[in-house]
């Protein structure tokens, strides 16, 4: 099929960037019996990232898997805001970021490019996406971890992270009709979904975030720009300095979360986890020794870099 030809189905398809389109299929391809499934495939309305197996942001080749959420242009701000604080800020011989929510793991490999030595942690609960994210974040040494936003971390993390960004679902659920058949129908409803009013993950991950980042570190999070005021008012409840960025150009809305110096609630909330974290092993290893048996804590806890 020649090149206008291809154009004109895709075109017909409801595709805004047909040519764009066709002649990146056209390269994909490997023989003409290829390229003709791919064009059905996109036609169908499968997403074009997920036919090519990868898809661009801030100017790296993301691998991404069917059934995985792509990462879109407008996160490439979220990436942008968060290289500009880390640089600003922080004076640390290495960056510690924590990308929740990770999906493919575009946003803390487009951190890792862009800052200088970088302790990348990535946490998401599709096991798909963890596969995938494997990919990218392990080819930048980064470590990814499967379970529901900070469950899986190790705990000698809390109050070392400078930077912590989260692309957290914030559709609400009624709207996720509304969305483009391609996200609705081909991505996981948890990479979308949040909640009643769009905002339920956001809430649990600005709630935990004063435990996890260090003095002075920032939470970026995505959200709708009718969203900003409700999740600003969520991070002032929790302790931290919120303020919002906007690009109007890539119809993107930031809200920034700022670990204040000297929080002694901070401290406190902090010592408590460590204290409980204490407890907890010396109650495990109390019952590893009653019943002869080691304990199971290395067991309970799984990390998924490998």
């Amino acid at each position: 099929m020649h090149l206008s030809g291809i154009v004109t189905r895709l075109r017909a398809a409801g595709c805004v960037f047909a040519e764009d389109e066709a002649q990146l299929l056209i390269s994909a391809a490997r023989t003409p019996v290829d390229l003709a499934a791919m064009i059905d495939q996109r036609a169908a309305g499968l997403p074009l990232e997920h036919i090519l197996g990868w898809s661009e942001f801030c100017g790296l080749r993301i691998a991404v898997d069917p059934g995985v959420f792509v990462p879109r242009r407008r996160t490439e701000f979220l990436v942008h805001q968060a290289v500009a604080l880390a640089s600003q800020s922080l004076a640390r011989p290495r960056t510690v970021v924590l990308d929740l929510c990770c999906g493919s793991g575009a946003v803390g490999a487009a951190l890792v490019a862009a800052l200088d030595q970088v302790e990348l942690y990535a946490v998401d609960i599709d096991p798909a996406a963890v596969r995938c994210a494997r990919r990218n974040v392990g080819a930048v040494g980064g470590q990814v971890y499967e379970g529901d936003l900070y469950e899986p971390l190790p705990a000698a993390l809390r109050g070392r992270v400078d930077v912590l960004v989260a692309n957290a679902p914030y559709v609400p659920t009624e709207a996720l009709g509304l969305m483009p058949p391609e996200a609705r129908n081909h991505e996981p409803r948890v990479a979308l979904d949040g909640g009643v009013d769009g905002l339920d993950v956001l809430r649990r991950v600005t709630a935990a975030a004063p435990v996890w980042l260090a003095t002075g570190g920032h939470l970026l999070m995505e959200t709708g720009e009718q969203q900003a005021p409700a999740s600003v008012a969520t991070v002032a409840r929790n302790g931290l300095i919120p303020r919002v960025a906007r690009s109007e150009e890539l119809d993107a809305t930031i809200v920034i979360a700022t670990m204040p110096a000297d929080d002694p609630g901070d401290r406190s909330r902090r010592r408590w986890f460590r204290e409980s974290d204490a407890l907890e092993a010396q109650n495990l290893a109390s019952v590893g020794q009653a019943s002869g048996s080691r304990s199971p804590t290395a067991s309970c806890r799984q990390n998924v870099s490998e």
